[in-house]
């Protein structure tokens, strides 16, 4: 996990629920799925959201690079780094802080075209994922559209990294307890997250 925040990239578009970002196609994997990120709310405060998908569009020069034969390293070397069509990062809004107060709610307004994107910092994860009582998780159990059991492994795995790191490491015990809890009712979902968060506490180093 990285030490500090990094900037991800820029707002193409956004709502309350949710925004996309683009960023360069860079080899390193930034930002993560199941990242927490943060957009600006006005000029001291935050949105927060979590990476639910990363897409690379086409474009009319891949296209053609595609059905080329032995495409020159070089040639794809400086499509990625020149490449005008940018990675799109899809982020749930999953809160927000305003005057130094974090809430699991949604944010009272939507990020703005070109605000900065950034990859919260360790000490960030462990300030959010602390405020309040899992709120922000009902965002991501309530949405049919995402990788839920996916999403919330990749996002258990990384917050307990940081919390143990913080020296709360009651933290994921806690947090599934809590997710048992909102998934009482429907076991066939509560049975795959839980499944994915086994798999994902046995891949942790």
């Amino acid at each position: 996990m990285a030490e500090k925040s990094y900037q991800i990239g820029y707002l193409l578009r956004s709502g309350i629920t949710g925004f996309v970002a683009g960023c360069p196609i860079v080899d390193q994997e930034v930002p993560r799925f199941g990242e927490l990120v943060r957009a600006p709310l006005g000029e001291k405060d935050s949105i927060y959201g979590i990476v639910h998908d990363l897409s690379i569009v086409d474009d009319g020069l891949v296209r053609q690079l595609v059905t080329s034969q032995g495409v020159d390293p070089t040639v794809i070397a400086d499509n990625r780094t020149n490449r005008t069509v940018p990675m799109e990062i899809s982020v749930l809004a999953v809160g927000y802080r305003r005057d130094g107060a974090i809430r699991h709610l949604l944010p009272p307004r939507a990020p703005l075209s070109l605000d900065l994107i950034w990859q919260c910092s360790p000490e960030e994860l462990v300030a959010f994922t602390n405020a309040g009582r899992f709120g922000y998780l009902r965002h991501l159990l309530r949405n049919p559209d995402l990788p839920v059991a996916e999403l919330i492994a990749a996002h258990v795995q990384m917050a307990t990294e940081a919390n143990n790191a913080a020296g709360k490491k009651e933290w994921r015990e806690k947090a599934t307890q809590e997710i048992i809890a909102l998934l009482r009712d429907d076991y066939e979902m509560l049975m795959q997250v839980l499944s994915a968060l086994s798999d994902a506490i046995e891949t942790s180093p």
